[in-house]
């Protein structure tokens, strides 16, 4: 097993440089309303909206012209001021109560959105991979699903979590059988992120 540097130039490029940031400041984009409904939050129908699924791939887009995100999709974009989030009664969502709410729903949900948001930050395009047996799958730089497959599966843990070896080996197998990477993404109590790569060594 071998660990990957934080921030690896290989494996996970360093994050979107000033002169992106400073662009992101002068181009303010207006906030869309989404509902809270249940596990998913669902956009309202305009431009706005859809163009968090056709430019970043957030979310499905339903015929209705709505996006339907995941509560990890939803808490990124309400985080980055592009939501507004109000339960179905019409009152507005803070983001401590969207916390509160989502992990209520999920138990392990903030450890996986440390990772989901640092791996958005990143400029990778982050899905679920529940099919898979994995957390996530994550795409290259630049890669959108349906042009490739994906390149990485991640599981993140806590750095205080404890695995058997053949939970481990499990893990192992799964990235292995879909001939994709394998990345542990360890949160420490801050919520910064670790990544180790684990492949596959013939002796």
């Amino acid at each position: 097993m071998a660990k990957a540097k934080k921030k690896s130039e290989e494996e996970l490029p360093t994050e979107i440089t000033v002169e992106d940031k400073t662009e992101e400041k002068t181009k303010k984009k207006k906030e869309v309303l989404g509902i809270l409904a249940g596990e998913r939050v669902i956009t309202e129908s305009s431009d706005d909206a859809r163009e968090f699924y056709n430019q970043s791939r957030f979310g499905t887009l339903a015929e209705t012209g709505k996006v339907e995100l995941s509560l990890l999709e939803a808490l990124y974009l309400l985080e980055k001021g592009r939501l507004v989030v109000k339960s179905e009664a019409g009152r507005p969502v803070t983001f401590e109560s969207y916390v509160k709410k989502s992990r209520e729903v999920e138990p392990n949900f903030w450890i996986r959105y440390c990772v989901f948001k640092d791996l958005r930050n990143r400029g990778y395009i982050v899905k679920t991979a529940l099919k898979f047996g994995a957390d996530f799958r994550v795409y290259d730089r630049g890669v959108k699903p349906g042009d490739d497959h994906a390149k990485w599966i991640v599981f993140p843990v806590h750095e205080a979590s404890v695995f058997t070896w053949h939970e481990f080996s499990a893990k192992n197998r799964v990235a292995h059988s879909t001939k994709k990477k394998l990345l542990m993404a360890i949160v420490d109590d801050e919520g910064d992120v670790t990544y180790y790569v684990v492949s596959w060594l013939r002796p």
